[in-house]
């Protein structure tokens, strides 16, 4: 990734103004629908990874602009297929700094490749956001009484490109829920998502993580944060 968090700590950057500077460039996203005209690909991952380095709105269209131009391709498909890896990038990576920040939390060393997105008080944890899956075809009230349901679905279905490896890893799934249904913009809402993680990390209790099995030779701890709005 472009921006790492060892970049960050190398340099002593203070996460909090870092993440007000990431939520504040955020918004910008929330006056444009959340679609996208195609699947991910390698061909446009590659001429949008200036998203990796890349905080600022308008930055980020002044590179829109310079790659459309560069390789002939449509401003409006791109245009939105940058605005959407952009924004869940910066907010995933918002997420992983409030958990490392944390006491007891402790970023990943490895930071190409890795299966482990940070230590949470000596527990190894790979982490997720997500909305609330339409996938999952059962109700709010539904997940919120058998959450280990819900977890287990998540561990199951999400990140298919990491399957054989994600059934192996302790999990953290921040899950988000709009009463209005847009359930993406939550995503924008770093001081929000920051106290509702720091309550949960200031009440861990290993005891209460689900343990699932999901290959006969290990057991899969995994925790569930609602942010529901």
């Amino acid at each position: 990734m472009g921006i790492s968090l060892i970049t960050i700590y190398d340099f002593t950057i203070l996460i909090t103004p870092y993440l007000e500077t990431i939520e504040s460039e955020l918004q910008y996203r929330l006056s444009y629908k959340y679609f996208w005209y195609r699947k991910q690909n390698d061909t446009w991952n590659n001429y949008s990874n200036f998203i990796y380095t890349t905080v600022s709105w308008e930055a980020l269209m002044t590179r829109i602009s310079e790659t459309v131009s560069k390789f002939k391709i449509d401003k409006n498909e791109f245009f939105y297929y940058t605005i959407n890896r952009w924004y869940n990038y910066w907010s995933a990576l918002a997420v992983e700094l409030i958990f490392t920040d944390l006491d007891g939390g402790i970023p990943a060393k490895n930071k190409k490749g890795r299966l482990v997105d940070f230590s949470l008080f000596g527990e190894k944890f790979d982490y997720k956001i997500s909305i609330f899956p339409k996938g999952f075809k059962k109700s709010l009230e539904h997940a919120q009484n058998y959450p280990k349901e819900l977890v287990y679905w998540l561990c199951n279905n999400q990140s298919q490109e990491r399957r054989n490896h994600d059934h192996l890893e302790n999990r953290i799934f921040v899950v988000m829920y709009a009463n209005n249904g847009e359930h993406w913009k939550l995503k924008a809402q770093i001081s929000w998502l920051k106290d509702i993680i720091s309550t949960y990390v200031a009440t861990f209790d290993d005891s209460k993580l689900f343990r699932l099995q999901l290959q006969p030779y290990k057991i899969t701890k995994a925790g569930l944060i609602w942010a529901i709005k």
